[in-house]
């Protein structure tokens, strides 16, 4: 087989290719690099290649293979994970493009890349996140923006920007996104790809020296790909208690017998605007349009409003706060080691301010932010006292133009209202607030660009929103949309 041949081929596809002897894990990873070689040069997605490892772990796999080894649901299956909070033992970790952090290595897994490597899937390099993960847009001082491969002079979205580009443009059929506001969903939303994040707890987080960091807002690993079946496949493997995250869930969900779940009689609430976002009209039509596909599947959808007066701009300054302790000791860490990146110029301008405006916050601050987010969390759990599930657009406009000076933002307003350009296009963090998951789902084309659609289900009930989301696939899916970046010229 290959490359092109290989290109856009589904984990599933892939695994039993490689079980089955028609497909060696050697062949498909060297198919995965020649891919990267391809088309990493027009998207800047893969900063980090570590094709060494992914050779020899190949070869180690293929070697098991013909013994007849027991095989790992994904062995063999070439991947990509994110350079943020993210690390496998001897590859660097720039915590999202800072220059002076170039060389870092962190010698420790995350669960992700434990969790895959254990089921067998091969890990091929790192992909580009902004600096901290701190906007929805990716791209930072020291290795650019990363280019959303349905338009190039465009960006992807963040933070997980490069994993959402490179599964969209066909060169590994899965990659890991870390979610703290959306990080996920709002990649996902804007490359046409299906990325879903779990409930609180579900896939373990281990965060040190502060294991319960990952609260305010909380934060989720998981799978951006292009089937439901594939995110399916991967969170099976992802999910499952781990001692070292106090918040880490005990019950385990079939994720994969959730793919063929019946949606008939299922209560959806579609929320056009979240009550309080500004919507581009190109968005707002698409995603109205895509709605209605689960009347299709046998559910009902009704629009309803959630009752939250809250403005949108002080909405998404909360985020900016809360997420900022997690940072500030992040950077007190390091200057504990003898790096003060505040005294340098690797930080972008809008994050050095939140840092200084967050300082000086109080318990009372930090009480008053959480009452805020318990007024969304109760109007979230209000609307499942009578639905199954609660829809909204995942992000209010379509993907902005990369800039050239490595500080690429979101726009400043949608259809006429200021909004913050860090966060303030997503509909997204409302759900790192409140611990639901969620998934962002393709809803179509709109100029030629992805519109993602977001699916929230119940506390906990991570069954309803794979298999809505399967359901949805069945009806109206959408692998003809990768025509676009399969066809773009390189």
């Amino acid at each position: 087989m290959n490359a092109q041949e290989f290109a856009y081929r589904d984990a599933t596809e892939i695994a039993d290719l490689i079980r089955t002897g028609r497909l060696s894990p050697v062949e498909a990873v060297e198919c995965a690099i020649e891919l990267i070689e391809q088309r990493n040069p027009t998207l800047n997605a893969v900063i980090f290649k570590g094709y060494d490892d992914a050779r020899a772990r190949a070869a180690e796999a293929e070697a098991a293979v013909q013994r007849g080894d027991a095989l790992g649901p994904l062995h063999g299956v070439p991947t990509l994970m994110k350079d943020l909070f993210d690390y496998k033992p001897g590859w660097k970790s720039t915590f999202g493009g800072i220059r002076s952090l170039a060389d870092n290595v962190i010698d420790a897994y995350c669960p992700w890349a434990e969790r895959v490597e254990r089921a067998g899937g091969i890990i091929v390099g790192k992909t580009n996140s902004p600096v901290m993960g701190y906007r929805g847009i990716t791209d930072n001082p020291l290795f650019g923006a990363t280019c959303n491969p349905f338009d190039t002079a465009r960006n992807p979205g963040g933070s997980s920007g490069g994993s959402a580009a490179c599964v969209a443009d066909g060169i590994v059929p899965f990659a890991e996104g870390t979610d703290g506001g959306g990080s996920i969903r709002i990649p996902a939303a804007w490359t046409g790809t299906y990325g879903y994040k779990g409930s609180f707890g579900r896939v373990p987080l281990v965060l040190r020296p502060n294991a319960f960091a990952g609260t305010q807002p909380t934060i989720a690993e998981g799978p951006i790909a292009r089937t439901v079946a594939d995110a399916a496949l991967v969170m099976q493997i992802l999910q499952g208690y781990d001692p070292r995250d106090p918040y880490s869930l005990r019950d385990e969900v079939d994720f994969v017998g959730a793919l063929q779940r019946p949606i008939e009689g299922m209560r959806i609430a579609y929320s056009p605007a979240f009550d309080f976002y500004p919507i581009d009209p190109r968005v707002g039509t698409t995603v109205g349009e895509a709605v209605r596909a689960f009347e299709q599947a046998g559910a009902f959808v009704e629009e309803v409003e959630l009752g939250l007066d809250i403005d949108q701009l002080e909405f998404a300054q909360l985020w900016c706060r809360m997420i900022m302790p997690l940072n500030i000791a992040g950077l007190e860490g390091l200057k504990g080691f003898g790096l003060d990146l505040m005294a340098t110029d690797d930080l972008p301008p809008v994050y050095k301010a939140w840092v200084e405006r967050t300082r000086g916050a109080t318990l009372a601050d930090l009480e008053r932010d959480d009452v805020m987010r318990s007024q969304v969390f109760d109007a979230i759990q209000a609307v499942f006292a009578t639905h199954d599930l609660l829809v909204t657009p995942t992000l209010s406009t379509l993907p902005p133009l990369n800039a050239d000076n490595g500080d690429t933002m979101g726009p400043n307003e949608v259809a006429g209202r200021e909004i913050d350009p860090s966060i303030g296009f997503c509909l997204t963090f409302a759900t790192n607030f409140t611990g639901h998951p969620s998934a962002s789902i393709p809803a179509g084309l709109a100029d030629g660009l992805p519109v993602g659609m977001q699916l929230i289900g119940p506390m906990q009930d991570d069954a309803a929103v794979i298999a809505a989301s399967a359901a949805y696939e069945r009806v109206r899916p959408w692998v003809e949309d990768y025509r676009i970046p399969r066809e773009r010229a390189l």
